[in-house]
C-alpha cells in the first residue's frame, strides 16, 4: 500500500531510515541569493576529475554504516559534471554502504545543462530522480534571481528526463522576488502543474548575509515583503492542492508516491552522512558538518582525514526532533515536551491563535508559513 506523503506513519517512520548527501560545488555563476558552498571556474583550478576523486577517498573513510534508504546529489550544479563522474559516486556508496533494493537516488539540476545524453548517462549510473532549479516560468524574474536559462528550457528538461526514464521530477520554485507580480507568480505555479511533474517545492525568496542580494539591499534595493510572499504561498497552497498535490511540508508538495525519502529522513530526526563540501551530518546523537573552503577540503581528505569543521552533541533528543518534524503536515506524536510547551504561555498563545492545534494525539501546525515563528517559539 502506497501511503499519502502527509501520513503519519510515513512521517514517523521515515526516522529509521539511512540517507546521504553528497555535495557537488560546481557552478557557472553563483546566484546573488545563494549563500550554499559553491565555486566558480574564475574562483578555483579544482578540476571535476579531482574532486569526485576526493568524494570517493572522503567516502571509505567513514566507517561503517548502512544500508542507504536514500541519496541526494545537490550543490551547486550536479549536472555539470560528467555522468560517468557522478556514477562513480554512487558506486562507491554503494560498495561501501549498500543500497536498498527500492533506495531513493537523486540530484539536482538546472535545465540549461540538460540534454538527452545527459539524461541517458545519469539514469544508467542509476539515479531516478531529478530536481529541477526551474525557480520562476518569468524571464523578468529570472534575470532577477541572475539564472541561466529560460522557461522554454524547463518544460524541455522535463520532457528529457521523462524520457531518459528518471520516474520522479521536481521543479523549484521562489517567490517574493522584487518585482514579480502575483499573476507571474501564478502562472509559474499553473506552467509546473501542467509540466506533469511529480513534486513542486515552494520557497519564499530570503536574504542571506554576505550574499549579493543583501548587499543590493543595504545599498537601496527592495527587500522581500513579507505581506506579499504570505499571499502567494497561500496561492500556491490553492493552486498545487487542487491539481492533486499533497503537500506533506511547509514548502513540499508531492503526488501520491514521490514524497523525498532524504527529506523526511532529516525531518524525522533520522540519520544521514554528508560527504563532500560544506556538507552537513547527523550520526549517532552528532551533527557534524564539513569545511567549507575548497582548499582545506582536498588537503584533509588528502591525508585520509575526515574534513570536518565542527561538530555537536544532540543533547535533547525529543527536542530536536520536535523542532524538525513540525514542519510536516503530519506533525509530531505528543511527548512531554511537547507537552510542556503546549502548556507554557507560547503555548497557549500559539493554540489560541489557531497557529498551532492537537489531533489525532499529535501536535500540527495549523499555519505552515508561519512555521519558523512557532520554531522559536518551541525552542526559546
Amino acid at each position: 500500500m502506497t501511503l499519502r506523503p502527509d501520513s503519519p506513519e510515513l512521517a514517523d517512520g521515515a526516522a529509521s531510515w539511512l540517507s546521504a548527501y553528497v555535495h557537488i560545488p560546481f557552478c557557472t555563476r553563483r546566484c546573488p541569493y545563494c549563500d550554499f558552498a559553491v565555486v566558480t571556474p574564475i574562483e578555483t583550478a579544482v578540476s571535476h576529475r579531482a574532486y569526485i576523486d576526493a568524494l570517493v577517498v572522503e567516502i571509505n573513510l567513514v566507517p561503517d554504516w548502512g544500508p542507504l534508504d536514500a541519496v541526494s546529489v545537490g550543490g551547486g550544479t550536479p549536472s555539470l559534471v560528467d555522468p560517468e563522474l557522478l556514477g562513480e559516486v554512487t558506486r562507491a556508496l554503494d560498495r561501501r554502504f549498500g543500497f536498498r533494493d527500492d533506495a531513493e537516488v537523486a540530484l539536482e539540476a538546472n535545465p540549461e545543462d540538460w540534454s538527452p545524453d545527459r539524461a541517458a548517462g545519469l539514469v544508467a549510473a542509476g539515479f531516478r530522480r531529478v530536481s529541477f532549479g526551474a525557480q520562476s516560468f518569468d524571464p523578468d524574474v529570472l534575470a532577477a534571481l541572475g539564472r541561466g536559462h529560460t522557461p522554454d528550457d524547463i518544460g524541455a528538461a522535463v520532457a528529457v528526463a521523462r524520457n531518459a526514464g528518471f520516474t520522479s521530477i521536481n521543479l523549484d520554485l521562489i517567490f517574493g522576488t522584487s518585482g514579480e507580480s502575483k499573476r507571474s507568480w501564478e502562472d509559474s505555479v499553473d506552467r509546473a502543474i501542467n509540466l506533469g511533474v511529480d513534486h513542486v517545492s515552494t520557497y519564499a525568496l530570503t536574504v542571506e548575509r554576505g550574499t549579493r542580494l543583501s548587499k543590493d539591499i543595504l545599498a537601496g534595493a527592495p527587500a522581500p515583503d513579507p505581506d506579499d510572499q504570505a499571499d502567494k504561498y497561500e496561492s500556491a497552497q490553492h493552486r498545487l492542492t487542487e491539481a492533486g498535490f499533497v503537500q506533506y511540508e511547509v514548502s513540499n508538495f508531492a503526488m501520491e508516491g514521490h514524497h523525498v525519502r532524504y527529506n523526511l529522513c532529516t525531518w524525522a530526526g533520522g540519520e544521514y552522512l554528508g560527504i563532500g563540501l560544506g556538507a552537513h551530518e547527523h550520526r549517532d546523537g552528532v551533527r557534524a558538518r564539513n569545511l567549507r573552503r575548497l582548499d582545506r577540503y582536498m588537503e584533509a581528505v588528502g591525508e585520509r582525514i575526515r574534513p570536518r569543521s565542527g561538530s555537536e552533541t544532540v543533547n535533547d533528543r525529543e527536542q530536536e526532533a520536535a523542532f524538525l518534524g513540525l514542519r510536516r503536515m503530519a506533525g509530531v506524536p505528543l511527548n512531554a515536551t511537547i507537552e510542556d510547551f503546549l502548556g507554557s504561555d507560547s503555548g497557549v498563545r500559539l493554540a489560541a491563535a489557531g497557529v498551532i492545534a492537537v489531533d489525532e494525539g499529535r501536535l500540527r501546525i495549523s499555519r505552515p508559513l508561519l512555521a519558523d515563528a512557532v520554531m522559536r517559539e518551541f525552542v526559546g
